[in-house]
Parts: structure tokens; sequence; C-alpha cells
């Protein structure tokens, strides 16, 4: 997996792999923050851990070769983006030999980038919004949160949700919508075909 941020939904996965929900393993955590705290859930729960910090002199292509190179070297079966901070460049996509999957605070063609959750919210205090939810899709490309879909879910806002309380739903739904296609995965994995949606 690859987190920039909390882990959160990293420690979801772990949970759901030791409690056999998942019929899988989480063989590295990679980040590119050395104090991302997905790193430290990943080592509690013994994942190998490594991060990859980009260089200030390095550019975005070296880098993708550097962090394919580092992902790699653990052998996955599928790259999940979890909380991962920065555009993959295409030197790591074409790299890296396997599906990459990103999960994203926002439906398909909506907010993406950054602080997705703060922006769906603030546009339902406007009386824009009445929806937004999360989406598990592919990164064939250097595309944003445009990939092909896998999974999404809606999540109901208006201007009188508060903040937090709607940063929980989205964060419930994170966790449901990427335990849901890692499922689907690995069953689809295990039946000898691919999952493609």
């Amino acid at each position: 997996m690859l987190a920039s941020g909390g882990g959160t939904n990293l420690q979801a996965v772990l949970d759901s792999c030791a409690a056999g929900v998942l019929d899988a393993a989480v063989v590295a955590v990679v980040s590119n923050r050395p104090e991302s705290g997905a790193l430290l859930r990943a080592r509690s729960a013994g994942v190998t851990v490594r991060c990859v910090e980009r260089i200030a002199s390095e550019t975005r292509p070296d880098y993708g070769t550097r962090l394919a190179g580092a992902v790699t070297a653990y052998a996955p079966d599928v790259v999940i983006l979890a909380g991962w901070m920065l555009v993959l460049p295409s030197t790591f996509l074409d790299a890296v030999g396997c599906r990459v999957i990103n999960l994203h605070p926002a439906l398909p063609g909506e907010l993406p980038g950054l602080q997705a959750i703060e922006r769906a919210h603030a546009e339902a205090v406007l009386g824009l919004r009445a929806r937004s939810g999360v989406m598990v899709h592919e990164v064939p490309d250097e595309g944003v949160d445009d990939g092909p879909v896998l999974r999404t879910v809606e999540v109901p806002v208006d201007a009188t949700t508060p903040l937090p309380e709607f940063e929980r739903a989205m964060h419930e739904a994170e966790r449901h919508v990427l335990i849901s296609v890692l499922h689907e995965l690995c069953s689809s994995e295990r039946k000898g075909y691919t999952y493609d949606h």
C-alpha cells in the first residue's frame, strides 16, 4: 500500500486481513512522508515499511522510477493508494507491473485532488450539493482521480450537516468501499480471472 497520511484506511485493511475478512496480506507499506501515521500503524502490525521521499532536485519521472523500484521489490499483486497525496508519474505506472487502484473521497467526475471532503461540505453549506461520496478506481495514467471506476458509494450532506459528522460518514464509507473492492479482487484472483468493470 502507498499512504501519505494517518493510515486509517490502511488500518481497516490490516484489520480485515487479520480477521480473515480478506484472504490477503499487506506485504509492505510505502510512504513519501517519514512522519506518516501509516508507517507507524504498519510497524505496529509487523508489516514491512519503507519511506521514499522525493529529493528536491529530482524530476517527477525520476521519482516515479525510483518509487517503482522500491514497490516492485515486494512483488505486490496490486498496489493500493489509500491517502497517497502525490500524482503518480507514468514512469511509476509503466514500471510497477501490476494493477494500481486508488481510493478517493468523491464521486466520479467530482472534486478531484486534495481536500475533497472539505470542498464538498463547503458546497453543501452554500446549498450547492446534497450528496457526495467515495469511489475506488483504477489508475491507468497520470489523470487525477479519473480512472475507470470499480465501485462507488454515496454519502448525503446538506447545509445542516456539521463538518465533523460529514467527515466521519465519509471515512466510514471509504473503509466500506475499499474493503468491498479488495474482497472482490481477492475472490476474482482465486477464481482465476481479472476483476474488471
